[in-house]
């Protein structure tokens, strides 16, 4: 064979060739190559939506920290309060109660004072009744100088 004959033929054989690479080799590919870019972008949108909603549940997250922020705050606050108040109505409590056991103290200081002075009043009275006994060297009958007595005890 010549070489232009051979030429011709591998022309031809290559043509075949091209023929079914095109038919029946090159579809399949070209399908798996658009399948698989369509996966990627598929795949892109995702994760472009996923941000998105990272983004959104972020920003859900920031404002609820925000408000259990402000609740705790408020909640100090106002527990500070109670117990400011709970410490005024204590020192309110126990001034009025001390107010009332220095009263106590001192009506009971005075009572306990006038049963002293009553019964010094009563024991100056004996003594003079003993003195007066002594001075007259005779007995002195009580109940028939009440009188006398009682305006001695009003004078002392």
């Amino acid at each position: 064979m010549s070489i232009n004959a051979t030429l011709i033929v591998q022309m031809i054989v290559f043509a075949i060739l091209i023929w079914f690479t095109m038919r029946f080799v090159w579809p399949p590919i070209t399908a798996a190559l658009d399948e698989r870019a369509k996966k990627i972008a598929e795949g892109l949108s995702a994760a472009d939506k996923a941000k998105a909603e990272l983004l959104t549940a972020n920003k859900r997250v920031e404002a609820q920290l925000s408000a259990a922020r402000d609740d705790a705050a408020k909640r100090l606050a106002d527990a500070d309060r109670l117990a400011q108040s709970t410490i005024e109505e204590a020192k309110a409590r126990a001034s009025e109660e001390a107010a009332k056991i220095i009263a106590a103290a001192k009506a009971e200081a005075m009572q306990e004072s006038l049963k002293a002075r009553e019964t010094l009043r009563e024991q100056v009275a004996g003594l003079a009744v003993r003195g007066a006994e002594q001075i007259l060297k005779r007995e002195v009958d009580a109940g028939v100088h009440a009188e006398l007595l009682g305006r001695l005890k009003t004078e002392l």
